[in-house]
């Protein structure tokens, strides 16, 4: 008898576990589908950051870094802009941009302009979240629908992801977003890149669909700027 018991126990646990696999299943998918959505009607987004870079091995280290960031996406085109006006409380002004597949930073301190050959292929990290569809994100992702959180206030839905291309896999283990699915933007951004290494990006004053300031995604130079490649 008690055996029986047992059995219809378990029975009865695994039946909630494929419940709560089902639902979690239909929650992602009523995500994606919303992002879907929302890609449609997404041109820009400004919005206030702070990037932190987490070490954790073999030395404890934490690198802030804040500012303000500017995303367009116009069909297959995609530009980002990213401002860091402060690193660690101090002014070290730098600008990131991508455009045309094509990663340079600029150093305003050492008037130095690098072009990041290798960085362009990662466009799919910059797009997480900011103009990406759900069906860009089942291309690329092998995704989790973790649960709602609230984040400054905001209702998102948390996804987990995992990237599909081995390569990636191997400098991007795993990325977690907390999404504001009606807009289609990220509020909070978890980039675990393994070994002890990971950079939380937290997002807020998030503006969608408005005007984008005319240097958004430029930087200005000089004649005794430097340009290097790397």
């Amino acid at each position: 008898m008690k055996l029986k018991k047992s059995y219809v126990l378990i029975a009865v646990a695994a039946l909630g576990f494929a419940a709560t696999r089902s639902v979690r299943a239909d929650d992602l998918q009523s995500v994606l589908r919303q992002l879907d959505a929302a890609a449609a009607r997404f041109h820009t987004t400004t919005a206030d950051f702070e990037f932190d870079s987490i070490q954790t091995d073999p030395i404890p280290d934490k690198d802030v870094q804040k500012g303000v960031v500017y995303y367009e996406r116009a069909g297959n085109n995609f530009q980002m802009g990213v401002h860091i006006q402060e690193v660690n409380g101090r002014p070290v002004p730098k600008v990131v941009t991508l455009a045309g597949g094509i990663v340079r930073l600029y150093e305003a301190l050492p008037d130095q302009v690098t072009t990041l050959t290798k960085l362009g292929q990662y466009q799919q990290w910059f797009m997480l979240g900011f103009g990406a569809s759900g069906k860009d994100l089942e291309a690329k992702w092998n995704m989790k629908y973790l649960g709602k959180e609230t984040i400054d206030g905001i209702s998102t839905d948390k996804l987990e992801l995992v990237p599909k291309d081995p390569e990636i896999r191997r400098n991007l283990p795993k990325v977690t977003l907390w999404l504001d699915t009606q807009h289609g933007v990220s509020v909070q951004q978890n980039f675990d890149e393994g070994q002890g290494q990971s950079r939380l990006c937290h997002y807020t004053n998030i503006r969608v669909n408005q005007a984008l300031p005319g240097d958004a995604f430029k930087f200005k130079t000089d004649s005794k700027t430097q340009y290097i490649t790397r």
